[in-house]
């Protein structure tokens, strides 16, 4: 049961008297307890609703669309907490943050129904066999933190003694035809070379259910006293991880007709080789991995340029990471050809915040631009990438804001999507 705080104005719910403070108990007579229940009951066209109001259980009958929300709002989106994470990962990045950030920066969510809302990832430590039947009756798709396929080894990575355990899960979900996204975080000397072959081959057995998997190399701030000791990825060994997938990636496309598994652009950048063609990321499908941003980036960008016109002169100053350098770089020089009267600079930022081991654009913070900007002839303009700020907001992880920035750098600012096509318009009109 779950109290309703707020009803929508002409929604379905509202015309048939449902009132806010009334608590909900059931859909067509299923129990309901979080937003999934919700979603799912509430899809049908003929709904029943169990209301308790005042100590009285009430029945309301709605016919609508198919699909279309009953208007009802929640106190959270959920309809109850976050399920917090139960694994302490040798890799979690929220162990490796300076203290004294805001509370929400330290919390470690790991909750299937973000998984299937939101995208985000989830290790199934926390689930139960019920939860997983639920997810199967419900054809619920997720993405799955798998890492190793290893029982003995994922306990030790994840220091969670159900870690293990737990892996009958995937092959539970799909053999009922749960569609699965996979990630593994790559840890040197730990779930790379044979064991990264391991998991590959094992993820592969449950084909056609796996829709993608995306490797990606751990990531490793000075903040790591006491913790598992790790070390970043070199050039050699980036270089024979690309190998292994790639090797996995020709099996797949053999007998899958696809690839299935990608490593993400830190890999091509590290290992110093040539960006893959658009053809290699196929749809795309672990974009949101770092798995083919760069490539997306460079062919908008090109497709853009084609059509631009502009005439006039402009300066402006572009900050980025250090990995995505080389690639905004030479973006802004063919912009810079094309058009005399364009001066745009680019800058890669050191992470002097997390570390220098960091080098994506999305963890700067406002106090390293503003070190290592401040005094520089920035033009017109400073263009910084949205992944800098949190999700609908101008605030940096530091806690300070574009205002500052703007303030201390005495220019101003626009964030741009990762988005050629947007990054080409912030470089000529913005």
């Amino acid at each position: 049961m779950v109290e309703i705080v707020n009803i929508i104005a002409g929604s379905p719910c509202d015309s048939c008297g449902i009132r806010k403070g009334d608590t909900l108990l059931k859909i067509n007579g299923h129990c309901i307890t979080d937003v999934l229940d919700y979603m799912y009951y509430a899809a049908e066209s003929d709904v029943r609703l169990d209301i308790l109001r005042n100590g009285e259980e009430l029945v309301f009958e709605i016919k609508k669309n198919e699909y279309d929300d009953l208007g009802l709002g929640f106190s959270t989106f959920l309809m109850d907490s976050k399920q917090r994470c139960s694994n302490r990962c040798i890799f979690c990045f929220i162990d490796q943050m300076p203290p004294n950030m805001r509370e929400t920066l330290y919390f470690k969510d790991d909750d299937a129904r973000l998984s299937f809302l939101h995208g985000n990832y989830v290790t199934l430590t926390n689930l139960e066999q019920s939860d997983i039947d639920r997810i199967i009756a419900m054809k619920i798709n997720i993405n799955v933190s798998v890492h190793t396929t290893n029982p003995e080894l994922r306990v030790k990575m994840m220091r969670n003694k159900f870690a293990g355990e737990k892996l009958k899960y995937i092959k539970q979900m799909t053999d009922s035809g749960i569609r699965l996204n996979c990630q593994i975080v790559c840890c040197p000397e730990i779930n790379d070379g044979a064991e990264l072959e391991r998991t590959l081959n094992d993820l592969g057995s449950l084909m056609p259910n796996i829709e993608s998997i995306a490797v990606v190399p751990v990531g490793i701030t000075k903040y790591r006293e006491n913790l598992f000791p790790l070390t970043v990825f070199s050039k050699e060994g980036a270089g024979e991880t690309i190998d292994i997938i790639e090797k996995f990636q020709n099996r797949f496309i053999e007998k899958y007709g696809r690839r299935v598994v990608f490593p993400s652009d830190e890999f091509f950048i590290t290992a110093e080789r040539e960006l893959p063609d658009s053809g290699y990321y196929e749809d795309y499908p672990q974009y949101e991995n770092g798995v083919g941003i760069l490539r997306s980036l460079i062919d908008e960008f090109g497709d853009a340029l084609e059509d631009a016109e502009f005439s006039g002169i402009r300066h402006v100053t572009v900050a980025t990471g250090k990995a995505p350098y080389p690639v905004i770089k030479m973006l802004a020089e063919r912009a810079e050809n094309k058009f005399s009267g364009l001066k745009c600079d680019v800058f890669p930022v050191r992470n002097d915040f997390f570390g220098e081991t960091i080098t994506v654009t999305g963890l700067i913070t406002a106090q390293d631009l503003i070190n290592q900007l401040k005094g520089k002839d920035l033009g017109e303009r400073l263009l910084i990438s949205e992944s800098m700020l949190m999700t609908g907001s101008n605030i940096f992880l530091d806690d300070m804001t574009t205002d500052d920035v703007e303030r201390e750098l005495s220019t101003e600012i626009t964030a741009v999507k990762n988005d050629g096509y947007e990054l080409l318009d912030a470089i000529l009109y913005s």
